[in-house]
């Protein structure tokens, strides 16, 4: 197939994080090699890159030198300037397209893209100031959450609207004019499914991950989710419907709640590799980056089949010390990420326990 790229050429990566890092990786067995863009020095992708180009997301010069030295970019976190990668674009194919791109970075686009796919989603009405804020309120009740469109994560950028809740000093406290506030739902579970599409629109999703936070942060990640199996088809076929409709190739993460009565809303998507999806790494036939490598190279898709239960942990802050206890247990897989300093709320690493019957 012409649109197939053969082993040796070069995936350029936007962005130095953890999830470059093990798409780096996981692109060296198939032959290709990586080359990474990031503001950053010494970032955990830049340790197992073949090359890196550190410089600013507004570096004309620096990102057409990058375009020229790649076959083919992709990103490993979405909080990138959309002009980036439209300039990209024109230089070099880029997948999944900025348009994909540009719905996941605002989260009323989100939420619109997913209604407008005939997905569920919480209540919610976009807000741009404190007489805005006080409609939404009026018609969503408390409570409710009042989060930034833009840049939040991990829960930052957002604060809870209670009863007790004055709303002036909620809405200063985001400094912001783009918001969006979300009622609350009666959830049972917070779950999450990746989803591949290539080139040749074939799509896969892997089984959903149930998913557990502590302070806003995902803590642990199991599969199989303890959902009944019409749950489990029903998120799955949404995460696919979202990445066909959006016409991606790469990788699609579709975090969402399962209501009390069983339903399937959908809260955020990121178009790229998820941290809910690292137990892929030791209990799936094909892992999360090997996929996206398959889905941006033109290779077909890997088979998505549970090769053993797994729970994933994420290792917060000076929890990466219990590394040489982790790499004694039997049956865990630690996976580092090379970070230098350890701070409250960083991700250092990972393990997935894998259950062998």
């Amino acid at each position: 197939m012409s649109d197939v790229l053969a082993p040796g050429s070069v995936i350029g990566i936007i962005g130095g994080g953890q999830l470059g890092r093990m798409t780096a990786l996981a692109a060296a067995p198939l032959g290709y090699r990586c080359h990474i863009y990031t503001p950053e020095e010494n970032s955990p992708a830049s340790q197992v890159a073949e090359k890196t180009t550190v410089a600013s997301y507004e570096d004309e010069t620096a990102l057409a030198e990058f375009a020229a030295a790649v076959d083919v970019i992709t990103y490993e976190f979405e909080n990138i300037p959309v002009d980036t990668v439209q300039r990209l674009s024109k230089l070099a194919p880029v997948r999944p397209r900025p348009s994909v791109l540009a719905v996941s970075q605002h989260r009323v686009a989100e939420k619109d893209f997913a209604r407008d796919s005939g997905a569920g989603t919480a209540p919610y009405r976009h807000v741009t100031g404190l007489d805005q804020l006080c409609d939404a309120v009026s018609e969503i009740g408390r409570p409710a959450v009042l989060k930034t469109c833009r840049f939040g994560y991990d829960g930052k950028g957002q604060v809870k609207i209670t009863a007790e809740t004055d709303l002036a000093a909620a809405w200063a406290s985001l400094k912001t004019d783009d918001a969006v506030l979300e009622g609350f739902v009666s959830f049972d579970k917070e779950v999450s499914v990746i989803v591949a599409r290539g080139a040749d629109g074939t799509a896969l999703a892997f089984p959903v991950a149930e998913n557990h936070h502590v302070d806003h942060i995902l803590s642990t990640s199991t599969v199989p989710a303890s959902i009944p199996e019409a749950t489990e088809k029903a998120a799955r076929a949404t995460a696919v419907a979202l990445a066909e409709r959006l016409e991606l190739v790469g990788l699609l993460a579709v975090e969402m709640f399962v209501t009390t009565e069983g339903e399937v809303l959908v809260n955020e998507v990121a178009p790229r590799p998820h941290n809910s999806g690292h137990w892929t790494q030791d209990g799936c036939a094909t892992c999360q980056f090997e996929q996206l490598v398959r889905a941006v190279t033109g290779l077909p898709l890997g088979p998505v089949d549970v090769l053993f239960p797994t729970v994933m942990q994420n290792l917060i802050g000076n929890e990466a010390d219990q590394w040489l206890d982790i790499a004694a247990e039997p049956h865990a897989k630690l996976h580092l990420y090379g970070k230098a300093e350890a701070r409250p709320g960083r991700k250092m690493g990972h393990v997935n326990r894998i259950r062998v019957s």
